[in-house]
């Protein structure tokens, strides 16, 4: 008689995580790009967690006037959290504020080595790491992982070395914090790491200059291009993939896609325009990733106009939409021309749009990229925000650029020319895709 088959189970067992949320109430200590409340920053903080791959096993939260020096929490809901340990057997403590690297040296050594302590960044950070699939991508996330990690040198590596056993975390071992440059260079000293940041640097500057290049040439053809921004899961993927028939990776997660993927688009009145999906944007973005992903989102800065999607069906939509607002405004890329696509809008009963598309929102155009519902607006929009409507400009042409003061008459309108010495002062208006043309000129108004 056949003896039954054994089936085991090879999947790694997923870790299983308990959340940390602290509303701060003295506004010195409060984080500036923190716009949610407390209890939906702790649902976003389960949903990154949901895409790194942890279970989450339970959760608690704090109100503080500042945090506590040592641990960030008071010692009282610390000791409430190493029972909730001891009950749970829980392998990870996420908080969702960024940890000092003291914070994080005194709750490890008050959770034991059983439990690894990460917060916010650490999370995110591993997230990218998971979801980078090019070479500009991998050196980006490796540059962000550096830069959080190097405060933390001495306390990581000894916790990387106790985890090191399972092998790379992006060969199956499901870690989290384990992924990137840690876990092959275990006894690595400042000195290697410094040598290691700066030849990422170097990589990452050379791919900055080609993509530089790249839209200079497009420039040449005069092609304007839109950068799609976003807070993260807000659909831009999926409207990219309707609008050109692409194939991005769509899915509904947290930082689904890292790497700008650009596609032309045939406009309603036969122009062509390039768009190009960027990189998601999310509450207390880390600032490592900010610097690390310059050449990525120069796309947004060097762009003719941006492509703003709001998932209007989500209860903190406009809460994200101004989170998105001050990272463009951080960028330098808060003057550009703006269209809003309120997006999702066939999960918003139509009796809820108004109570959704107020203030910032309110000139948001309802679409549903999953649907295809609302584009021929949409594209019009954009049409006449790149090529219809004239923003003012001042700028100081030299004489030499005789090509631009042309461009400027025949598309543009001049309101007045003060000759210089070996410039022109010129007031006037332009359409909003030669805004990147003209902004190496641009003079300051008095």
């Amino acid at each position: 008689m056949r003896r039954p088959r054994t089936i085991y189970n090879t999947e790694p067992q997923a870790q299983r995580a308990f959340l940390v949320g602290v509303e701060i109430r003295d506004p010195e200590y409060c984080d500036a790009h923190a716009r949610l409340p407390l209890e939906s920053s702790m649902e976003e903080l389960a949903l990154l967690c949901k895409t790194a791959g942890l279970e989450v096993v339970g959760q608690t939260t704090q109100q503080l006037d500042r945090p506590n020096p040592n641990t960030f929490i008071g010692t009282g809901k610390l000791q409430e959290i190493i029972a909730w340990r001891d009950a749970l057997g829980f392998d990870v403590l996420v908080f969702d504020d960024e940890l000092s690297p003291r914070h994080q040296r005194e709750l490890e050594e008050a959770m034991g080595e059983t439990v690894t302590v990460i917060d916010r960044t650490a999370l995110i950070l591993d997230i990218f790491a998971q979801h980078a699939q090019t070479r500009e991508g991998a050196l980006q996330v490796e540059l962000a992982q550096y830069e959080y990690r190097k405060p933390r040198l001495t306390r990581m590596w000894t916790h990387l070395a106790r985890q090191a056993g399972g092998g790379a975390g992006r060969s199956g071992t499901g870690g989290v914090g384990l992924r990137g440059p840690g876990e092959t260079q275990l006894e690595v000293d400042r000195r290697r790491i410094n040598e290691r940041m700066t030849k990422l640097r170097r990589e990452l500057e050379e791919v900055r200059r080609q993509r530089a290049l790249q839209r200079n040439h497009r420039k040449r053809g005069e092609v304007p291009s839109v950068a799609i921004v976003g807070y993260t899961n807000a659909g831009k993927s999926t409207l990219l993939n309707a609008l050109s028939k692409a194939d991005v990776l769509a899915e509904d997660k947290l930082f689904a896609t890292l790497d700008p993927t650009t596609r032309r688009v045939r406009l309603p009145r036969g122009h062509y325009v390039l768009f190009t999906d960027t990189v998601g944007f999310i509450q207390k973005l880390p600032t490592q990733l900010v610097v690390a992903f310059r050449a990525t989102l120069e796309e947004i800065t060097e762009a003719d106009a941006v492509l703003h999607v709001v998932d209007a069906s989500h209860p903190n939509a406009i809460e994200q939409a101004q989170t998105v607002v001050e990272t463009l405004n951080e960028l330098g890329a808060g003057t550009k021309p703006m269209v809003i696509a309120l997006n999702k809008a066939d999960r918003v009963d139509p009796a809820r749009r108004n109570s959704v598309a107020v203030g910032l929102l309110s000139e948001g155009i309802w679409i549903s990229a999953l649907n295809r519902e609302g584009f021929d607006e949409l594209l019009a929009e954009i049409e006449a925000a790149l090529f219809e409507r004239l923003v003012p400009i001042r700028v100081r042409l030299p004489y030499k650029a005789g090509d631009l003061l042309a461009l400027l008459r025949r598309e543009g309108l001049v309101e007045s020319e003060l000759p210089e010495e070996r410039s022109l002062l010129i007031s006037g208006r332009v359409p909003g895709r030669l805004l990147g043309t003209f902004r190496p000129y641009a003079a300051p108004r008095l």
